[in-house]
């Protein structure tokens, strides 16, 4: 499948920590479409995560207590989030990250897996590191800078998923001028393993990490 013709949604979440499946929610999330040169917010959302948000986390991302109070819970807005990121690539900045925490706030609320209802998953971080090694890091300020990208919000999810959907487009250029045109030429750079490995193949490695948010 050529890479120009499928549909992405570029994914962000803010959290209260970096547990999925200890006691760490979702406090905030965002998905845009990339159709082509096409990019729109297709969903944006507050949630409440019904538990105190940490203060380093309050100073990092600028979600308070009171800013999720009256916030929807997960579960509230779960039906209406995955009718945007069905049938779609699920593409983060770090992805092992945000998908591991809707990955875990789906299996509490729907009998559906969340991997279920992708296309695909791509790391943005993972693929930075392939089409530009030779920048010193690889997390979404630095590619953000070397593709000419503002980050409007920071740490924000809504912010933060734009600017990923701007760094896709450059890395898929640059990708292409690479000659990897199709889901399977990006398998290859990514050096994916055949098989029913191929639709989590350009998920990040473990060492991804340290270049992400």
């Amino acid at each position: 499948m050529e890479l120009h013709t499928l549909p992405f949604v570029v994914v962000d979440v803010e959290t209260t920590g970096g547990q999925p499946d200890g006691a760490d929610r979702v406090t905030e999330v965002a998905a845009v479409h990339v159709d082509g040169a096409q990019v729109a917010l297709a969903f944006h959302s507050l949630v409440n995560p019904g538990r105190p948000i940490p203060w380093h986390i309050q100073r990092l991302t600028g979600i308070d207590d009171d800013m999720v109070r009256d916030a929807p819970r997960f579960r509230d807005i779960a039906g209406e989030f995955a009718a945007h990121l069905a049938g779609r690539v699920f593409v983060a900045h770090n992805a092992r990250f945000d998908l591991g925490f809707l990955s875990a706030e789906f299996r509490r609320v729907a009998p559906t897996p969340l991997s279920d209802l992708l296309l695909g998953q791509v790391c943005t971080v993972r693929l930075a590191r392939k089409l530009l090694a030779h920048l010193p890091r690889r997390n979404l300020d630095a590619v953000s800078h070397h593709y000419g990208v503002e980050i409007t919000d920071r740490h924000r999810a809504s912010g933060d998923a734009l600017a990923t959907a701007a760094v896709l487009q450059g890395l898929l250029r640059d990708a292409s001028r690479r000659g990897v045109h199709t889901w399977d030429d990006l398998d290859g750079l990514l050096g994916a393993r055949t098989g029913r490995s191929r639709r989590r193949s350009a998920m990040p490695t473990a060492t991804d990490g340290a270049e992400g948010a």
